[in-house]
Parts: C-alpha cells; sequence; structure tokens
C-alpha cells in the first residue's frame, strides 16, 4: 500500500489549525511536523517515503505491531452491530461486559488482593482522574473523610489532565496551571544512577529510596495518606528501573499503615515486562491497577482501573451512587478491539516470548550498548530500555542540560531511520512485542550508528 500525500501542503494546514500535545507551537510551525502516512509490522513510513523502525510502539503502546487486519474487522463488526451506547442508566454492552471477565481472568490474586471488577474511561489519564475520585470515595464509606492525601514520586508520569499531571512529579508540568493541585504530594525516585551514594550498592539504595515514602507518611500525618501511586517501573520519566529491593519494602509500608496501593500500568501492562500486568514482575500486592494503550495495542483509545477486591467490596456493599463516569466508559467497540488483540497476544504468546528467550536476546544485545563511549548505564527490563549518554566513561561526568544531548541523538535517530526518545540525557526505548532476533539484531545495528554520529557531532561541537 502506498499514500501519495503533498507534505507541504499538510504541514502547512498543520501548522494552521492543529494544536499538538507537549509541544512549542512557535518551534514546531518553523520546522513544520514530520507526517506520518502509514505503518507496517514494527515500521511506519513518512511522507516522503522514508521508512523508519518504531521502536516505540507510538507511544508505548502497539504491542502487537502496526497492520493487523484482525483487530481493524474486530472494529468494523461491532460499529455494524452496535457502534455505541452509553453505560449510565443500569445499562451495559456485551464487548464491555466481556473484556471485563477476560481482564478479570487475566489479573492474578497476590496474596489478599484480587481483581474482579473494571472501571472504564478512554485513556490512562482519565484513569487516574477515576482513581483519585475511587480512592477518596472508598475512605469516605469507611468513615475516614480526613484520609485524602495521595503521594507519587518526582519524575512519575500519571497522564496530563489536572488530577493526573498533579499525580506525577513532572516539574514542567507542575509550573503550568498551579499544579499539584491540593492534597497531592511527591516522594523522591528510586534512580540509582543519579541518587545513590558513593559506596552504596543497588539493594541498598532501593531499602532506602522505599523509606522516603515511611518519611513521607509520618511527616503528612498517617491518619491523613489514601493511597500512594506509582509505575512499576518509570516509563515517561526515563525507564527507571527499581532495584529488587524497593517494591518488597514499598509494601511492608503501605501495609504498616494500611494505605492503598496504586500500580499505573498504562505502559507496564499488557506483556510489556513479560506479564500479563506488572505487578506480577515485581512481586507487589496493589489495590488499584490503572491500564489502557496496550490494551487495544492503541488502535482505539480504551482505558481502566482494575479495582481489586478490598476497593470494590466497600464500593458495593456500602451502597450510593458513585458521581462519576465517561461518556465512552465501556465503549463498545473499544472494548471489540481490545478482545481482539488479546486473542492475539495469547494466540502468539507475546507476554511469554518477552520474558523468554526473544526478551532475553533483547536485553544481551542491548547490554552491548554499554560499551560505548557515549553510553554509561544501559539496562533492559523486559521490552524497554533505557541509557544514559555521559562526557566522561570514566567519571560518569554528564552532559549540561542545557547542550541537549539527548536531541542531538533523537535528530540522528530519526534521521537514520529509527525512532528512540530522548528524556534529558537518557535514550530510551520500548519496541513492539512482535519483533524477531533479526528485528533486535537491525534495531541495535540503528542504535549504533545514531550512537556513533551523535559522537562524531558532539566532538565537533567541542562537547567530548
Amino acid at each position: 500500500m502506498t499514500t501519495s500525500v503533498d507534505t507541504a501542503l499538510i504541514q502547512s494546514l498543520d501548522s494552521a489549525h492543529f494544536l499538538h500535545p507537549f509541544t512549542d507551537f512557535k518551534d514546531l510551525s518553523s520546522r513544520g511536523a514530520r507526517v506520518i502516512t502509514r505503518a507496517e509490522g514494527i515500521y511506519v513510513w513518512d511522507s516522503e517515503g522514508h521508512q523508519i523502525l518504531d521502536a516505540m510502539s507510538g507511544l508505548w503502546c502497539v504491542n502487537v505491531g502496526y497492520g493487523r487486519k484482525a483487530l481493524a474487522d474486530a472494529a468494523h463488526a461491532q460499529m455494524m452491530t452496535l457502534p455505541y451506547y452509553n453505560s449510565f442508566f443500569q445499562t451495559t454492552n456485551v464487548p464491555a461486559v466481556q473484556l471485563a471477565a477476560r481482564l478479570a481472568s487475566l489479573a492474578p490474586a497476590v496474596g489478599d488482593r484480587s481483581f474482579q471488577h473494571v472501571f472504564y474511561s478512554s485513556s490512562g489519564s482519565e484513569s487516574n482522574d477515576s482513581n483519585v475520585r475511587m480512592v477518596r470515595r472508598y475512605w469516605d464509606l469507611l468513615g475516614q473523610p480526613r484520609r485524602k492525601v495521595i503521594i507519587g514520586r518526582i519524575n512519575g508520569y500519571h497522564g496530563s489532565t489536572m488530577a493526573g499531571a498533579s499525580l506525577g512529579g513532572m516539574s514542567g508540568m507542575h509550573a503550568q496551571g498551579d499544579l499539584p493541585i491540593p492534597n497531592i504530594t511527591h516522594i523522591e525516585q528510586p534512580y540509582y544512577f543519579e541518587n545513590a551514594i558513593p559506596g552504596e550498592s543497588r539493594e541498598e539504595f532501593g531499602v532506602r529510596a522505599a523509606g522516603w515514602l515511611e518519611a513521607k507518611i509520618l511527616e503528612v500525618g498517617p491518619d491523613k495518606v489514601a493511597a500512594f501511586i506509582a509505575e512499576p517501573l518509570q516509563g515517561a520519566g526515563g525507564v527507571i528501573i527499581p532495584p529488587s529491593t524497593y517494591w518488597p519494602e514499598i509494601q511492608r509500608i503501605v501495609d504498616k499503615y494500611g494505605i492503598l496501593l496504586i500500580s499505573d500500568e498504562v505502559i507496564c501492562a499488557f506483556g510489556r515486562l513479560g506479564h500479563w500486568f506488572g505487578y506480577e514482575k515485581f512481586g507487589y500486592k496493589p489495590d488499584l491497577v490503572t491500564f489502557a494503550k496496550a490494551v487495544t495495542s492503541g488502535y482505539v483509545p480504551l482505558g481502566g482501573v482494575m479495582v481489586g477486591n478490598r476497593v470494590a467490596q466497600v464500593l458495593i456493599e456500602q451502597g450510593g451512587e458513585f458521581n462519576h463516569g465517561y461518556t465512552y466508559s465501556g465503549h463498545p467497540v473499544a472494548c471489540a478491539v481490545a478482545m481482539a488483540n488479546l486473542d492475539i497476544m495469547e494466540a502468539e504468546q507475546l507476554p511469554q516470548k518477552v520474558c523468554g528467550d526473544i526478551g532475553a536476546y533483547f536485553a544481551q544485545r542491548y547490554a552491548e550498548l554499554n560499551d560505548h563511549p557515549l553510553v554509561a548505564h544501559a539496562e533492559t527490563c523486559g521490552f524497554v530500555g533505557g541509557l544514559v549518554l555521559v562526557k566522561n566513561k570514566k567519571t560518569l561526568e554528564r552532559f549540561h542540560a542545557d547542550d541537549g544531548v539527548g536531541m542531538v541523538c533523537r535528530g540522528h535517530c530519526f534521521g537514520n531511520g529509527l525512532i528512540m526518545r530522548a528524556v534529558g540525557d537518557r535514550m530510551i526505548i520500548a519496541p513492539p512485542l512482535v519483533m524477531t532476533k533479526t528485528d533486535i539484531d537491525e534495531l541495535m545495528r540503528l542504535i549504533h550508528l545514531a550512537l556513533d554520529r551523535t559522537l562524531v557531532d558532539l566532538k565537533a561541537r567541542g562537547l567530548v
């Protein structure tokens, strides 16, 4: 399939009418947007015919790859049957019910936590807004209305709505819009490379980093803390993978003070870490699990919250209307596509492959990046990878933020047919789960090429 597009015309219309997310509108208008016209497998093509390996799976979401006819067929069939109806007024639809049951079957019980209920939204941001409402409703019903404070992490990401951006710890987002909203606070992130003290092991650091939660609970007052929210590993913050000791200590702390634990798995669920849900990978027991993105592999917007038995039991048995919801909660087309998407993931055993030989090969090849002169601390977890670009490998001297080294590298990635994301001086990837070993080899070739050309560029500028 080929698509003929007048690039200049589309860019002109784009500049005139389309305000993009997380964008300097003036800068984009002067540069012109990259126009993506089609996709297949692990590749996308722009309007100039350039083939680009999408190592970010769109935006962490196209887990089954592009061009899956079964997903388009599922959407078409549902649109011709029941394209839309709402879930208000004691009404439901078949795909929403079937998907809720399917998700409940995929989310394993951990200890005394099980997940038999789903609350739907259309995105991760909306889902985390729902978490705020649900958590506070839970404590109100238990007669503890003072428990309103939710603790998040600095550099965590939980969406860009008012509540989602507040829960997240992105300083740039908080600087716009008087965020965070009241009763949301943050602790430092478990980033060993940046926050460990000299001579401290990863395991020692993990326990110390988790201890920041207990300190914050005591600072706020245990009777005022409602929940702690965190990603299993931080995605948009730069693929920050916590030490093995971190989550067990977090679990001990939330259990000690009786607060709810929210696992934001918008990125980490549906095979990304080699399991259906990320909490399986790290072995903790959440009360609420946020999902979106890969539940449909990004083909149709859908999000939601897996509501654990501890919370669901109170919401159901105490009664009273939960005054919250969305026009598109349980959208039948989105739910039908999600069912077809999960069929593909199960038939092709994608989580098992990430947990098995394909994931191991990806980790092996990615670790080779540690040998590059610019790279410090290249690491993976499942099918995500992150690395730090440094001035000096021996001293680990880092670039100044104003050097924009990550954006320099990103430019060379795009220029040579690769999508790799820059987060400050960290370069990160989250490729489609359908990659083969041959695909991984090509991915690594392109990453090495981009790094080599970045090194040449930085040397020419006198930065290394």
